[in-house]
Protein backbone atom coordinates (compact mmCIF):
# COMPACT_ATOMS: atom_id res chain seq x y z
CA UNK A 1 0.00 0.00 0.00
CA UNK A 2 1.78 3.64 -1.13
CA UNK A 3 2.67 5.77 1.76
CA UNK A 4 0.49 8.74 1.85
CA UNK A 5 1.87 12.03 2.02
CA UNK A 6 1.02 15.38 1.62
CA UNK A 7 1.12 17.92 -0.97
CA UNK A 8 4.10 18.50 -2.63
CA UNK A 9 3.21 22.20 -2.74
CA UNK A 10 2.56 22.55 1.07
CA UNK A 11 5.51 21.07 1.58
CA UNK A 12 7.65 23.82 -0.07
CA UNK A 13 5.60 26.40 1.39
CA UNK A 14 6.42 24.79 4.91
CA UNK A 15 10.47 24.28 3.92
CA UNK A 16 11.02 27.39 2.81
CA UNK A 17 9.05 29.44 5.35
CA UNK A 18 10.74 27.47 8.05
CA UNK A 19 14.02 28.62 6.56
CA UNK A 20 13.68 32.31 6.34
CA UNK A 21 10.69 32.37 9.41
CA UNK A 22 8.80 34.55 6.50
CA UNK A 23 6.05 34.17 4.68
CA UNK A 24 6.91 37.26 2.51
CA UNK A 25 10.65 36.17 1.93
CA UNK A 26 9.08 32.49 1.66
CA UNK A 27 6.66 33.80 -1.60
CA UNK A 28 9.02 35.94 -2.57
CA UNK A 29 11.56 32.85 -3.44
CA UNK A 30 8.73 30.53 -4.31
CA UNK A 31 7.43 33.37 -7.04
CA UNK A 32 3.41 33.27 -5.15
CA UNK A 33 1.62 35.62 -2.67
CA UNK A 34 2.05 35.77 0.80
CA UNK A 35 -1.31 34.54 1.18
CA UNK A 36 -0.90 31.44 -0.59
CA UNK A 37 2.00 30.26 1.32
CA UNK A 38 -0.37 31.36 4.71
CA UNK A 39 -2.82 29.22 3.41
CA UNK A 40 -0.44 26.25 2.25
CA UNK A 41 0.78 26.02 5.48
CA UNK A 42 -2.30 26.10 7.43
CA UNK A 43 -3.91 23.47 5.28
CA UNK A 44 -0.56 20.91 6.09
CA UNK A 45 -0.75 21.80 9.71
CA UNK A 46 -4.58 20.41 9.24
CA UNK A 47 -3.58 17.57 7.63
CA UNK A 48 -0.72 16.59 9.69
CA UNK A 49 -3.21 17.47 13.00
CA UNK A 50 -0.27 20.07 14.61
CA UNK A 51 0.67 23.38 14.74
CA UNK A 52 4.43 23.98 12.96
CA UNK A 53 4.59 27.69 13.35
CA UNK A 54 3.99 30.02 16.32
CA UNK A 55 2.70 33.27 14.74
CA UNK A 56 3.49 36.11 16.09
CA UNK A 57 3.35 40.13 15.76
CA UNK A 58 7.22 40.31 16.20
CA UNK A 59 7.37 37.31 13.67
CA UNK A 60 7.06 33.67 13.17
CA UNK A 61 9.60 30.67 15.17
CA UNK A 62 9.20 26.95 14.67
CA UNK A 63 6.98 24.79 17.25
CA UNK A 64 8.91 21.77 19.00
CA UNK A 65 6.77 19.83 16.29
CA UNK A 66 8.01 22.31 13.30
CA UNK A 67 12.10 21.71 14.07
CA UNK A 68 11.24 18.08 14.48
CA UNK A 69 9.64 18.10 10.78
CA UNK A 70 12.32 20.67 9.03
CA UNK A 71 15.25 18.18 9.00
CA UNK A 72 12.86 15.28 7.33
CA UNK A 73 11.47 17.82 4.76
CA UNK A 74 14.75 19.63 3.80
CA UNK A 75 16.76 16.59 3.36
CA UNK A 76 13.85 14.86 1.22
CA UNK A 77 14.27 18.06 -1.08
CA UNK A 78 17.64 17.72 -1.38
CA UNK A 79 17.48 14.22 -2.44
CA UNK A 80 15.41 14.51 -5.23
CA UNK A 81 17.43 17.45 -6.19
CA UNK A 82 20.87 15.67 -6.34
CA UNK A 83 18.90 12.50 -7.73
CA UNK A 84 17.08 14.52 -10.50
CA UNK A 85 20.85 16.66 -11.22
CA UNK A 86 22.79 13.26 -11.51
CA UNK A 87 19.89 11.77 -14.04
CA UNK A 88 22.61 10.19 -16.57
CA UNK A 89 20.25 11.63 -19.87
CA UNK A 90 19.56 15.20 -18.06
CA UNK A 91 20.65 17.59 -20.66
CA UNK A 92 21.03 20.59 -18.44
CA UNK A 93 24.52 21.77 -17.40
CA UNK A 94 26.28 20.08 -14.38
CA UNK A 95 27.43 21.80 -11.79
CA UNK A 96 30.13 20.50 -9.09
CA UNK A 97 29.59 21.48 -5.56
CA UNK A 98 32.27 21.24 -3.45
CA UNK A 99 33.12 22.53 -0.28
CA UNK A 100 36.73 23.18 0.86
CA UNK A 101 38.88 25.06 3.73
CA UNK A 102 39.19 28.65 2.72
CA UNK A 103 42.66 28.91 3.04
CA UNK A 104 43.28 25.63 0.74
CA UNK A 105 40.91 26.73 -1.69
CA UNK A 106 42.27 30.30 -1.75
CA UNK A 107 45.79 29.38 -1.80
CA UNK A 108 45.79 25.62 -3.56
CA UNK A 109 42.30 24.64 -5.11
CA UNK A 110 41.23 27.55 -7.04
CA UNK A 111 44.59 28.66 -8.81
CA UNK A 112 44.71 25.56 -10.58
CA UNK A 113 40.89 24.99 -11.10
CA UNK A 114 41.51 26.10 -14.50
CA UNK A 115 42.84 23.56 -16.09
CA UNK A 116 39.68 21.48 -14.81
CA UNK A 117 37.88 23.86 -16.80
CA UNK A 118 39.97 23.34 -20.13
CA UNK A 119 38.95 19.82 -20.08
CA UNK A 120 35.45 20.38 -19.13
CA UNK A 121 33.99 23.73 -20.13
CA UNK A 122 30.73 23.23 -20.06
CA UNK A 123 30.35 22.13 -16.06
CA UNK A 124 29.69 25.02 -13.43
CA UNK A 125 31.63 24.45 -10.25
CA UNK A 126 30.42 25.46 -7.11
CA UNK A 127 32.67 26.59 -3.92
CA UNK A 128 31.97 26.37 -0.50
CA UNK A 129 34.45 27.78 1.84
CA UNK A 130 32.10 26.93 5.40
CA UNK A 131 33.96 25.27 7.96
CA UNK A 132 30.35 23.29 8.67
CA UNK A 133 30.36 20.08 8.83
CA UNK A 134 28.39 18.02 5.77
CA UNK A 135 26.82 14.57 5.27
CA UNK A 136 26.53 13.42 1.63
CA UNK A 137 24.62 13.10 -0.66
CA UNK A 138 21.72 15.54 1.84
CA UNK A 139 23.68 18.66 2.04
CA UNK A 140 24.02 19.01 -1.65
CA UNK A 141 27.72 18.94 -2.15
CA UNK A 142 29.75 16.39 -4.06
CA UNK A 143 33.31 16.39 -3.13
CA UNK A 144 34.44 17.77 0.04
CA UNK A 145 38.45 18.89 0.89
CA UNK A 146 39.00 18.01 4.51
CA UNK A 147 42.18 18.28 6.44
CA UNK A 148 41.97 14.58 8.75
CA UNK A 149 44.33 12.77 10.47
CA UNK A 150 42.76 9.44 8.29
CA UNK A 151 40.12 9.19 5.99
CA UNK A 152 36.20 10.21 7.01
CA UNK A 153 33.99 7.47 8.27
CA UNK A 154 31.07 6.76 6.03
CA UNK A 155 32.26 8.61 2.73
CA UNK A 156 34.66 7.60 0.47
CA UNK A 157 38.32 8.88 0.81
CA UNK A 158 41.03 9.63 -1.65
CA UNK A 159 44.48 10.82 0.25
CA UNK A 160 45.59 14.07 -1.54
CA UNK A 161 48.98 15.14 0.22
CA UNK A 162 50.49 16.18 3.34
CA UNK A 163 51.91 19.66 4.80
CA UNK A 164 55.21 20.47 6.79
CA UNK A 165 55.71 23.04 9.01
CA UNK A 166 57.85 25.85 8.50
CA UNK A 167 57.96 29.46 10.78
CA UNK A 168 57.68 32.14 8.45
CA UNK A 169 58.08 36.13 8.34
CA UNK A 170 58.65 39.14 6.12
CA UNK A 171 62.69 39.46 5.11
CA UNK A 172 62.21 42.71 6.84
CA UNK A 173 61.02 41.16 10.17
CA UNK A 174 63.85 38.56 10.04
CA UNK A 175 66.36 40.96 9.89
CA UNK A 176 65.32 42.28 13.69
CA UNK A 177 65.52 38.75 14.94
CA UNK A 178 68.84 38.00 13.28
CA UNK A 179 72.15 37.99 15.30
CA UNK A 180 75.64 37.25 14.03
CA UNK A 181 77.67 34.45 15.16
CA UNK A 182 80.31 32.44 14.48
CA UNK A 183 78.77 29.24 13.32
CA UNK A 184 80.52 28.22 10.35
CA UNK A 185 83.53 25.91 10.20
CA UNK A 186 85.73 28.37 8.98
CA UNK A 187 84.57 31.14 11.68
CA UNK A 188 82.71 33.67 9.05
CA UNK A 189 79.79 35.05 10.54
CA UNK A 190 76.41 33.16 9.84
CA UNK A 191 73.37 35.66 10.10
CA UNK A 192 71.10 33.68 12.92
CA UNK A 193 67.25 34.40 14.10
CA UNK A 194 66.74 34.77 17.38
CA UNK A 195 63.32 33.27 17.71
CA UNK A 196 62.89 33.28 21.18
CA UNK A 197 62.37 37.55 20.43
CA UNK A 198 60.02 36.56 18.08
CA UNK A 199 56.19 37.20 18.57
CA UNK A 200 54.58 34.29 17.26
CA UNK A 201 51.01 34.03 15.74
CA UNK A 202 49.02 31.35 16.60
CA UNK A 203 45.74 30.00 14.20
CA UNK A 204 42.80 28.91 16.60
CA UNK A 205 41.67 26.46 14.77
CA UNK A 206 45.81 24.83 14.37
CA UNK A 207 46.55 25.48 17.90
CA UNK A 208 48.71 22.93 18.15
CA UNK A 209 50.88 23.83 14.58
CA UNK A 210 53.56 26.06 17.06
CA UNK A 211 53.96 23.17 19.45
CA UNK A 212 54.15 20.24 16.34
CA UNK A 213 57.32 22.71 15.10
CA UNK A 214 58.74 23.67 18.39
CA UNK A 215 58.60 19.60 19.50
CA UNK A 216 59.92 18.37 15.76
CA UNK A 217 62.75 21.17 15.43
CA UNK A 218 63.95 20.63 18.82
CA UNK A 219 63.56 24.37 19.95
CA UNK A 220 63.42 24.71 23.88
CA UNK A 221 63.07 28.15 25.38
CA UNK A 222 60.77 29.70 23.34
CA UNK A 223 58.56 32.32 24.96
CA UNK A 224 55.05 30.84 23.49
CA UNK A 225 52.73 34.05 25.48
CA UNK A 226 54.07 36.66 23.07
CA UNK A 227 51.44 36.08 20.78
CA UNK A 228 48.70 37.11 18.27
CA UNK A 229 45.81 35.00 17.50
CA UNK A 230 43.90 34.68 13.95
CA UNK A 231 40.84 32.91 13.42
CA UNK A 232 42.33 31.83 9.97
CA UNK A 233 45.59 30.66 8.07
CA UNK A 234 44.76 32.97 5.37
CA UNK A 235 45.18 35.99 8.05
CA UNK A 236 48.16 34.61 9.86
CA UNK A 237 50.11 34.64 6.95
CA UNK A 238 49.57 37.79 5.81
CA UNK A 239 49.88 39.32 9.26
CA UNK A 240 53.56 37.75 9.00
CA UNK A 241 54.14 39.40 5.59
CA UNK A 242 53.24 42.48 7.19
CA UNK A 243 55.63 42.41 9.75
CA UNK A 244 53.72 41.28 12.87
CA UNK A 245 55.60 38.45 13.83
CA UNK A 246 56.44 34.71 12.84
CA UNK A 247 53.61 32.39 11.40
CA UNK A 248 53.83 28.56 10.86
CA UNK A 249 53.76 28.12 7.55
CA UNK A 250 51.89 25.39 5.69
CA UNK A 251 53.82 23.98 3.00
CA UNK A 252 52.15 23.52 0.23
CA UNK A 253 49.89 26.42 1.30
CA UNK A 254 52.76 28.78 1.54
CA UNK A 255 54.67 27.89 -1.36
CA UNK A 256 53.76 31.04 -3.33
CA UNK A 257 54.85 33.67 -1.19
CA UNK A 258 57.71 31.83 -0.35
CA UNK A 259 58.38 32.07 -4.13
CA UNK A 260 57.26 35.74 -4.39
CA UNK A 261 59.53 36.48 -1.06
CA UNK A 262 56.92 38.21 0.78
CA UNK A 263 57.36 35.61 3.14
CA UNK A 264 60.66 34.04 4.07
CA UNK A 265 61.71 31.11 6.19
CA UNK A 266 62.94 31.66 9.48
CA UNK A 267 63.85 28.39 9.91
CA UNK A 268 66.24 25.42 8.00
CA UNK A 269 64.21 22.93 9.82
CA UNK A 270 61.01 21.38 8.18
CA UNK A 271 58.49 19.24 10.02
CA UNK A 272 56.14 17.11 8.25
CA UNK A 273 52.70 17.52 10.21
CA UNK A 274 50.66 14.25 11.10
CA UNK A 275 47.23 15.53 9.29
CA UNK A 276 46.51 15.09 5.43
CA UNK A 277 43.96 16.72 3.01
CA UNK A 278 41.77 14.33 1.74
CA UNK A 279 39.56 14.05 -0.75
CA UNK A 280 35.67 13.06 0.56
CA UNK A 281 32.99 12.43 -1.44
CA UNK A 282 29.41 9.93 -1.32
CA UNK A 283 30.47 6.45 -2.61
CA UNK A 284 28.12 6.78 -5.81
CA UNK A 285 30.25 9.66 -6.75
CA UNK A 286 31.65 8.24 -9.78
CA UNK A 287 28.53 7.34 -11.47
CA UNK A 288 28.81 10.43 -13.38
CA UNK A 289 31.17 11.02 -16.30
CA UNK A 290 32.22 14.75 -14.70
CA UNK A 291 32.73 13.47 -11.28
CA UNK A 292 34.98 10.71 -12.09
CA UNK A 293 36.56 13.23 -14.22
CA UNK A 294 36.68 15.87 -11.44
CA UNK A 295 37.91 12.97 -8.98
CA UNK A 296 40.99 12.13 -11.60
CA UNK A 297 41.68 15.34 -12.07
CA UNK A 298 42.10 16.28 -8.86
CA UNK A 299 44.18 13.09 -7.74
CA UNK A 300 46.82 13.71 -10.30
CA UNK A 301 47.18 17.72 -9.28
CA UNK A 302 47.89 16.17 -5.95
CA UNK A 303 50.45 13.91 -6.63
CA UNK A 304 52.40 17.37 -8.12
CA UNK A 305 52.61 18.44 -4.61
CA UNK A 306 56.50 17.20 -3.45
CA UNK A 307 55.94 14.11 -1.51
CA UNK A 308 57.21 14.14 2.07
CA UNK A 309 59.30 11.41 3.51
CA UNK A 310 60.94 12.21 6.70
CA UNK A 311 59.24 13.33 9.97
CA UNK A 312 62.16 16.57 9.80
CA UNK A 313 63.65 17.85 6.62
Amino acid sequence: MPLRLPPLSSLRFFEAAARHLSFKLAAAELNVTPSAVSHGIVGLEQALGVELFVREPRGLSLTPEGKQYLPYISEAFALIAIGTQRLPDRRANRTIAVSCAPTLAMRWFVPRLARFRDSWPNVNVTVDTSRRLMGFPADGFDFALRLSRGPVAGASCDRLFGERLVPVCSPAYLDTLTASSTGSADGACVAQPDLSRATLIHVDTASADWQVWLDGAGYTGIDASRSLHFDTVQLALEAAAGGLGIAIGRLPLADADLAAGTLVAASDRIVVAEPAYWLVSAHAADARPDLLAFRQWLLAEAVLVEPVTSATE
